[in-house]
Order: C-alpha cells, then sequence, then structure tokens
C-alpha cells in the first residue's frame, strides 16, 4: 500500500516552509501535495518518496504529523475516467474519505490518491474490477 503524510498545522504564513525545510534537510522528496484549509488551521498532504523516514523527521520535531494508507488508481486522462470507480465504490458502499489526483507527463493517465476506512479490502476489490493500482514501490517515482 501507498502512504500519505498529513500534517496539521496553523494556517498562517511559513508553517509551509518548516515542513518543506526539514524534509529537504532529510532528503526527502515530494512527490505529490494538496493543503486543505478549515479556517485557523489546515491539513497539509504530501506523497514524498520515502513516507517512513518523513513521518519521523517530522514527529521528532514536535509537527501533529500522519501516516496513513492510501490507494494510487491509475486511470485515463480523459473526461468521464472517475465515472466508474466512482460506481463501484457507491455500490459496495465504500465512502471515500479524502482524494486528489495528478496527471502524469505522459499526459494520457492520471492518478488518482484516495484514502478509505479500509483501503486493503478496497484495494482488492478494484484489482477485482480490473482498476490498475500503482504499487507503492513505483508511485514515488512516477
Amino acid at each position: 500500500m501507498a502512504h500519505q503524510i498529513s500534517v496539521f498545522l496553523e494556517n498562517k504564513p511559513g508553517k509551509l516552509q518548516r515542513v518543506t525545510e526539514l524534509l529537504a534537510g532529510a532528503r526527502i522528496n515530494i512527490r505529490a501535495i494538496a493543503i486543505t484549509d478549515s479556517g485557523d488551521y489546515g491539513i497539509l498532504k504530501l506523497l514524498v518518496d520515502d513516507p517512513d523516514r518523513a513521518y519521523d523527521v517530522l514527529i521528532e520535531e514536535g509537527l501533529a504529523a500522519a501516516k496513513k494508507e492510501v490507494l494510487a488508481l491509475l486511470v485515463p486522462d480523459r473526461p468521464g475516467a472517475l465515472l466508474p470507480v466512482a460506481r463501484i465504490l457507491k455500490r459496495h458502499q465504500i465512502n471515500i474519505d479524502d482524494a486528489y489526483g495528478f496527471v502524469l507527463q505522459s499526459g494520457t493517465s492520471a492518478v488518482l490518491i484516495i484514502r478509505v476506512e479500509d483501503a486493503r479490502k478496497t484495494a482488492r476489490l478494484l484489482k477485482k474490477e480490473r482498476f490498475e493500482l500503482v504499487e507503492e514501490k513505483d508511485l514515488y517515482y512516477l
């Protein structure tokens, strides 16, 4: 399974800089980033090339961080490509807790990152339905 690092940060200038300085100092590469705003605080979501080390570095510096399993689905980069995924998840009553995506350099495929309650069960279901999941070892180097 792939892992996402989430960091709970006060919504103030310089907070992102602190995280990026810590990761850069540890030579950890950020592969994808998303920030969710909730007023005075936000959640920074990161895909990094070494999630275990990133988590340890952030925790050692006193930041409120979590490492969670996520699924990385390879989908075509075209209108409607998310619809079959949404239909299957609905049919099986699986709620998406978090999601974001990015287009690959080829421009023909995209990666959808989703966090669900039971990632392993959902991964088995999606594979059974012939969806291509990107393995953790490959995800951080796309």
